[in-house]
């Protein structure tokens, strides 16, 4: 079955009715804001991943993608997007990862432009599909080496980066706008931070909270 063929609105285990069980499990973790929690009700995860997985697709787990790669637990997408939208929508955000676009599709629900960069073109591929079949029509896509950033549409009022690495590019902190917030895991692969780090002219003020496991950084682009 092709994702065209996908039932977005989910029947049997992707029904409406286990993804209010998600949504209690989110509370239950701490997740708090309505905007988030209703984003994360509505968004069709089992649309981002392999049909032989979507029985899982509601269970608050990281599942694979191929390439090595996986869609990130719904409690990490909903906790960086709660971050990430802590002061109200962000209008202009850079995404790293796009990897099946299931954090893209969250983002661009809240209405805003998303610029989401990938590394691995038949990823990118497959979520430029799906987000289309969305009718997220503010999404830009580029395949290349996240770690420098888009700079020809820089400034972002946010960056979001799916993928850990032991510092934070100075590349994206620089494309980071005056007011702006980044949200990234820091750390080495077994013991990595969800990092905040807003700007306010120059000054960078920097906020270490939940640990977190994902896929490290990685350099380069893959065809």
């Amino acid at each position: 079955m092709t994702d065209s063929e996908i039932n977005i609105n989910g029947i049997g285990m992707t029904s409406a009715r286990t993804r209010e069980r998600l949504v209690s499990r989110l509370r239950e973790a701490g997740i708090t804001d309505v905007a988030v929690i209703d984003v994360m009700r509505s968004t069709p995860r089992h649309f981002f991943i392999d049909e032989a997985l979507a029985h899982q697709a509601y269970d608050d787990t990281a599942l694979p993608i191929g390439h090595g790669q996986t869609i990130s637990q719904p409690w990490v997408v909903a906790r960086m997007t709660e971050l990430l939208m802590e002061s109200g929508p962000r209008q202009k955000v850079l995404e790293i990862g796009t990897g099946c676009g299931y954090q893209t599709a969250v983002l661009a629900a809240f209405g805003g432009e998303v610029y989401s960069m990938e590394r691995i073109r038949p990823l990118q591929d497959q979520a430029r599909k799906r987000i289309a079949a969305l009718g997220f029509a503010k999404v830009h896509f580029k395949h290349a080496d996240g770690g420098y950033g888009w700079t020809s549409e820089a400034p972002f009022d946010g960056i979001l980066a799916a993928c850990g690495r032991p510092d934070i590019p100075k590349e994206l902190l620089e494309q980071l706008a005056d007011g702006g917030r980044l949200v990234m895991p820091v750390g080495e692969r077994d013991q990595q931070w969800l990092t905040v780090v807003d700007r306010v002219g120059n000054e960078f003020s920097t906020t270490r909270l939940d640990m977190v496991r994902f896929v490290p950084f990685q350099r380069g682009i893959l065809k």
